[in-house]
């Protein structure tokens, strides 16, 4: 009898047959963590998990990262991009996504160039064809190849191989960019992606695991999801504190929950502490 999670998995390691190196746009999340680890399983030093930091990538997710990078023993390298330095991804149009690959990809060619790389992957799954993704565009235009997606592996194949290999963030939430918690046409700035940052912190350190913290001018829309919610208005007076430490002045829970890809619209209730407008 075939083990349908095994064939999957010899597929995946076989797919590294086919190349002598390679440099893995690595996030820290399951997808990218999949690719990294299955690479240097197969291919050893060959294989350089390498880590963007920029300011929409919050520390705490690298430093996640790099811990795990660690623990599997995999090389890596921090690479500093500058997005926020194009125009064209400052304004934030509906396509930033875009511009935002197009300087991690183009800085990896560039890196694969000097250093003789022969392949650079990401972490993209079957599942993400259906999505609006101007992101895997640069992809292809800078040749950078996607062995899930070209295996077909879905998310769900992708977290249990994951879980199947024993890698921490097999069931780690998806984690969008900070620039993706500003509604499109707010100009993008690193003092405002840090300003969403520590209020994101807050919720953190208060153990909430998956969270988005929209900006609104003076207001921080929270989103949680479903079975959060409660928590977070018993621990109101605390997130209220820590959040308006981060520069806003009203802190809103949003009822409807957490949505990927929700940006001005939801019903919202303020919290507030007593004695504060």
């Amino acid at each position: 009898m075939t083990n349908p999670q095994q064939d999957k998995l010899q597929l995946l390691q076989r797919w590294f047959d086919q190349v002598d190196s390679v440099l893995i746009a690595y996030s820290g999340g399951v997808d990218s963590a999949l690719v990294m680890s299955i690479a240097h399983e197969q291919l050893g030093k060959r294989a350089l998990a390498c880590i963007a930091v920029s300011p929409s990538y919050p520390a705490r997710e690298m430093r996640q990262a790099v811990k795990l990078a660690e623990k599997r023993n995999v090389p890596f390298r921090l690479i500093q991009t500058q997005e926020h330095l194009d125009e064209r991804y400052a304004e934030n149009p509906q396509n930033r996504c875009y511009f935002c690959k197009n300087e991690l990809f183009t800085c990896l060619r560039e890196l694969a160039e000097k250093e003789h790389w022969h392949a650079i992957l990401d972490g993209t799954n079957a599942d993400d064809r259906g999505d609006d993704r101007p992101g895997m565009i640069a992809a292809k235009e800078r040749g950078v190849r996607s062995p899930l997606l070209e295996l077909g592996l879905t998310k769900q194949d992708v977290r249990q191989l994951a879980r199947d290999l024993g890698l921490p963030v097999w069931d780690k939430p998806a984690m969008a960019c900070l620039s993706s918690r500003v509604p499109h046409g707010v100009v993008i700035t690193p003092q405002l992606l840090r300003q969403i940052e520590t209020a994101e912190d807050v919720l953190f350190g208060h153990g909430f695991g998956q969270f988005r913290v929209r900006h609104h001018g003076d207001v921080a829309r929270i989103e949680l999801p479903q079975e959060d919610l409660s928590r977070a208005l018993e621990n109101g007076a605390a997130l209220v504190e820590g959040i308006r430490g981060a520069g806003y002045h009203f802190v809103c829970l949003d009822l409807g929950g957490f949505r990927s890809g929700s940006e001005a619209t939801g019903s919202t209730v303020h919290m507030t502490v007593k004695g504060q407008p």
